[in-house]
């Protein structure tokens, strides 16, 4: 095998113009074990390997700055161009099958910068990343956008606004498994429903709960910040996406949605913005915090001109405290005139609060939102 002394001087083999995946070709010529074998041939020289080692691979000429000690080694075995093209192959090779690091985040912005232009690089059928964007008031964040198969921008298209953006789609950002909102929709499309955009804004963090909560904790000792996060997604992030993707502006082409903090800041968005929102799915909505503070602030509020509502809860949730809860607030919207074809409630038997319980109770969420 390769010395300690020559495995730490080709660690230092400077490249020029390197881009990272020459870093592949030191660790191969160093793993190569028959370097060593010719440490009584280092006397022998080759002028042309002095100092530049030049050879051509494919179409590129790659020229390597090496340490006299490393030349006098290479130039010593029998075909060193042959070592190096082999040792370059298979650190290419190795590059092609190692995923490539996660991209560096971008410094924030604003969404009115962000968003302008990026249709051209997102792909329909594709959970497309945006951001992060800056939120006054609050930290920084990524939307996550899925435009159904059949996109087109020479259409017009409804949108489906969701808390917990990293939660909503695939598994890989979730805490505990993705809900496949993607797949879901696309269901919709083979029914012959109508199918919206997806849009996923991811949470905040550890002020996640402050952000979704119209109320305060007693614990948080702050105010909800559910008005500053609101206030954000309806005066920017929605003008500019209604914009960029040709979406139906709200009240009629917008739902919002979510489950447990992100289920009770759905019902509260929906009557305290419903110029904007002509929908909610609120699923296991958190309606026990700050005392139900929730049922006091919906019956203040007027009813939305356009409204349909799903809410569901699950009867493991809470110790079964929660279902009764959302049972009674079905009861007060039912009782404000709505029927059903404007307001569903989905009692679960087997219903947790996890992500689990969402992902299978979704489906049957769009089916009642987007007839």
């Amino acid at each position: 095998m390769v010395s300690d002394e020559l495995s730490k001087e080709i660690s230092h083999i400077e490249i020029e113009d390197k881009p990272s995946k020459w870093a592949h070709l030191v660790e191969e010529i160093e793993s190569r074990p028959n370097l060593g074998d010719y440490e009584e041939e280092f006397r022998r020289s080759q002028q042309e390997f002095r100092r530049n080692f030049r050879f051509k691979h494919d179409m590129s000429e790659i020229t390597f700055i090496l340490p006299d000690s490393i030349v006098e080694q290479l130039v010593a075995l029998p075909d060193p161009n042959e070592f190096v093209s082999r040792a370059l192959a298979d650190a290419l090779r190795r590059q092609a099958e190692t995923p490539p690091p996660p991209p560096e985040p971008n410094a924030p912005v604003p969404v009115e910068i962000g968003v302008p232009g990026s249709l051209a690089r997102m792909r329909a059928g594709e959970i497309n990343l945006l951001g992060p964007f800056e939120v006054p008031g609050l930290p920084p964040r990524l939307i996550r956008v899925y435009l159904p198969r059949d996109y087109t921008p020479e259409r017009s298209w409804f949108a489906l606004y969701m808390f917990d953006g990293q939660n909503v789609f695939d598994d890989a950002p979730s805490f505990s498994g993705g809900w496949h909102l993607h797949s879901a929709v696309e269901r919709l499309a083979r029914a012959g429903r109508p199918v919206p955009v997806a849009i996923g804004i991811d949470h905040g963090g550890k002020g996640r709960n402050l952000e979704l909560s119209p109320f305060g904790f007693d614990f948080e000792g702050e105010p909800g910040q559910s008005h500053i996060l609101l206030d954000w997604i309806t005066g920017s992030l929605m003008p500019t996406l209604v914009t960029e993707l040709n979406l139906i502006p709200g009240p009629l082409g917008a739902v919002i949605g979510g489950s447990s903090m992100g289920g009770l800041c759905s019902l509260w968005s929906h009557f305290h913005y419903p110029q904007a929102f002509g929908g909610a799915m609120v699923m296991s909505p958190s309606f026990w915090i700050a005392d139900q503070a929730i049922f006091t602030d919906i019956a203040d509020q007027p009813t939305p001109e356009v409204s349909r509502i799903y809410l569901d809860a699950g009867a493991r949730e809470d110790k079964g405290r929660l279902m009764p809860m959302v049972a009674a607030m079905t009861a007060h919207l039912a009782g404000r005139g709505y029927d059903d074809d404007r307001l569903m409630f989905r009692p679960d038997s087997r219903g947790s609060h996890n992500e689990a319980s969402w992902r299978r109770r979704l489906p049957k969420a769009l089916r009642f939102l987007y007839r």
